[in-house]
């Protein structure tokens, strides 16, 4: 046993250096015999070339699909795909309801596609130990506009989360130049207007604009929030954690990094934590916030907003548009509902967020194909060309978009998107397949704003003159550390959700908090921290 520790420590120390090495030149070192892989495959493929196979090659890959513009075989998409690049996808499609747990059974039964989108950072992590993906990073000298726009824009402390313990990353991630907030209150205005307010800018504005509200509609909740399953206050936490200087609901990790004392500690414990539950609680208490935000549906509380019972919900632009506005028209036509600039708190002008987003898997299997390069070349191209993240978000030139001198696009006369053009008789997505979750994100702030409308715009704008926080620096375990880990994660992330929602309703007295901390120290909070933080300091101190 203590030769294998041994060994396990030097090649780890190994592929630090590597890691170092590679931080420095922006390469990855692969040794590998690539000759026998490169059957289809470019010789001068590189930034912003496009990308063509040199003879048809077709590529399986595993489709996450949406009820929103469920997949079609005549989508332009598909062709004009095949058309620029020589290459067919072969897609497996999944419901989106099922994608997470049906993308694990095909992996682990060495079924899945070469190409696994869709896959959420940390969501790789269970897969890199049974072999059956491929550590991408050995071969991203095979993707030049991938390195490129990791050194361009600065990502490699983001990326750098993404490294197990061999220090590799086994996940391509969806990358953005930067930080993109997306979800925060959805208000009345016309609510506003009638009462004599103006839309709140702190969470204590919140609180007095719903005190107001509550007032001139006492037997009505003034707030009743969605996108509460599977996880409880999945949207709410995670938006209004960074206010608080924690984290929660969707974003909820258990090690929270305090970029003062440079240290990870417990989330659920923390007083930023402990504030923002106080808050909630006094929402709920004072019947500001309906107690069924947490475990209705969304379809109630969308009807609750549409049907003028609520005034506040969370929302993001494209529910804002697709959803909101068009439910409420048919019963509220004078009704004006805006999404606010995320409140700030008690940590400033601040704003929390990651520039990767989801990514793609390749399967362990792509390696031994003849066709390998060319098809790292083909994701490349697809996902981090400029070209090709233009192809999949906007389609073809002349058909669904035009774009003028100055880079500005606007859809074709008869397509909308996202209600841009509302009296078009076709869909971007549903029509044509463009715009697509598993093909189009990431890249540039002008091409990420480019599908924003004017009102969208000057929310970013407000967003964007706040500090960003810090990325938490990797904390890789080893194999014995990870499985003690996983042990105890799951027990103290249940009972931090369990015990969020009985203090936020009232179910347990905020004076029993104390009481809260010493169960999760019963359920080894300090024991888990400690590991957290070994496994963090190692990483550092090896990388030097």
């Amino acid at each position: 046993m203590a030769i294998r520790s041994r060994r396990r420590v030097a090649a780890f120390a190994a592929a630090l250096l590597a890691v170092s090495l590679s931080a420095c030149t922006g390469e990855e070192p692969t040794s590998e015999d690539l000759s026998g892989n490169r059957v289809g495959a470019m010789t001068d493929y590189g930034v912003n070339a496009q990308f063509k196979a040199t003879e048809a090659l077709n590529f399986s890959i595993l489709y996450n699909n949406h009820p929103n513009y469920p997949i079609k075989n005549e989508w332009l998409f598909w062709s004009e795909l095949t058309k620029r690049t020589g290459v067919t996808l072969q897609p497996t499609a999944v419901p989106l309801s099922d994608y997470e747990q049906k993308r694990s059974l095909l992996i682990g039964a060495g079924d899945a596609p070469l190409i696994i989108p869709k896959t959420y950072p940390g969501q790789e992590t269970p897969f890199v130990a049974s072999g059956s993906i491929l550590p991408v990073s050995d071969y991203i000298d095979l993707m030049p506009n991938f390195k490129d726009k990791i050194a361009k824009w600065n990502l490699q402390p983001d990326i750098d989360q993404l490294r197990q313990l061999d220090g590799k990353f086994y996940l391509l991630p969806g990358i953005h130049e930067n930080v993109w907030t997306d979800y925060s209150l959805g208000v009345r205005t016309d609510i506003l207007a009638q009462l004599n307010l103006t839309a709140p800018k702190t969470w204590d504005e919140v609180y007095t604009m719903l005190k107001a509200m509550k007032a001139a509609y006492p037997n009505q909740y003034p707030m009743s929030d969605r996108w509460s399953k599977p996880t409880p206050g999945g949207a709410l936490f995670n938006y209004m954690a960074g206010a608080f200087s924690t984290n929660g609901g969707w974003g909820y990790r258990n090690d929270y990094w305090d970029a003062n004392a440079k240290k990870f500690v417990f989330t659920g414990a923390t007083d930023g934590y402990k504030q923002m539950v106080t808050y909630l609680n006094k929402l709920v208490k004072e019947g500001l916030l309906d107690p069924e935000s947490f475990t209705q549906d969304d379809d109630t509380a969308i009807q609750k907003l549409a049907t003028g019972k609520s005034f506040v919900i969370s929302a993001n632009a494209q529910e804002l548009v697709n959803k909101y506005r068009t439910t409420m028209a048919a019963t509220l036509p004078n009704a004006k509902l805006v999404k606010i600039p995320q409140p700030t708190g008690p940590a400033g002008e601040v704003k929390a967020g990651s520039r990767l987003e989801n990514g793609v898997m390749i399967s362990k299997k792509a390696r031994d194909s003849k066709n390998f390069v060319a098809m790292m070349q083909f994701v490349d191209w697809l996902y981090y060309s400029d070209a090709g993240q233009e192809f999949a978000k906007w389609g073809v030139p002349g058909t669904t978009y035009n774009k003028d001198a100055s880079g500005k696009f606007t859809l074709a006369a008869d397509v909308d998107y996202v209600k841009l053009n509302p009296t078009a008789t076709k869909h971007l997505q549903k029509d044509f397949g463009f715009g697509n979750g598993v093909f189009a994100y990431g890249g540039t702030t002008q091409l990420l704003q480019s599908t924003f409308s004017a009102e969208e715009l000057e929310y970013q704008k407000a967003m964007d003159t706040r500090k960003i926080l810090p990325v938490p620096p990797p904390h890789p375990y080893e194999d014995a550390e990870a499985e003690q880990a996983t042990l105890w994660e799951t027990p103290l992330k249940d009972h931090v959700s369990q015990m969020t929602l009985k203090f936020i309703l009232g179910q347990r007295d905020l004076s029993e908090w104390d009481a809260y901390v010493a169960e999760l120290k019963a359920k080894n909070m300090d024991a888990y921290i400690e590991l957290v933080n070994k496994a963090y300091d190692r990483f550092a101190k090896q990388r030097g």
